[in-house]
């Protein structure tokens, strides 16, 4: 079997639309980890950062990395904050191709804006400004990939070609 195809990338850098999308033209399964993560615990991911804070999230989240990483030619999307634990990307790393999305500050605070009572890590009055920092905090983080796909400006289609493009040069 194949390997997995791995998105990492920060929030609103379009993980889980792009790799719908890209397991829909490769015709592989496609996964969500914080899908998966809401399954397993009962709740939705806020209510787990809430209600039990973020290093009960985190330890859900490395025991699905474990469990995902077995898995074989499925897409993944990943949250945000997967890089934060290096065993996580190590352990999706065994059998995956890691691809880091990209967005512009300004892409990301407007896609999160739309979706904010669902970004656990987001203050209520976030700024571009302090999306750019967070970026840059999480950038050494996401050198990990083995490849990386800005989304800003750039159609679903797109996107998703570049990453068939490489895939399929990557595997001759």
């Amino acid at each position: 079997m194949g390997k997995n195809i791995v998105l990492i990338g920060f929030m609103g850098t379009g993980k889980s639309t792009v790799g719908l999308k890209l397991a829909e033209k490769l015709r592989r399964e496609f996964i969500d980890m914080d899908k998966e993560i809401e399954k397993v615990t009962g709740m939705a991911i806020n209510d787990l950062f809430r209600k039990h804070g973020e290093i009960r999230f985190r330890s859900e989240e490395k025991l699905m990395a474990k469990k995902l990483s077995a898995q074989e030619n499925v897409v993944i999307a990943t949250g945000g904050g997967i890089v934060l634990q290096g065993e996580n990307i190590a352990a999706l790393r065994e059998n995956g191709i890691l691809i880091c999305l990209d967005a512009e500050p300004e892409d990301i605070y407007e896609r999160v804006n739309r979706k904010k009572g669902t970004r656990p890590l987001l203050k209520k009055n976030l700024q571009v400004a302090d999306v750019a920092e967070m970026l840059k905090n999480r950038e050494p983080y996401y050198a990990c990939a083995d490849y990386r796909v800005n989304t800003s400006n750039k159609s679903l289609d797109e996107v998703v070609n570049n990453i068939i493009k490489y895939i399929r040069n990557k595997q001759r």
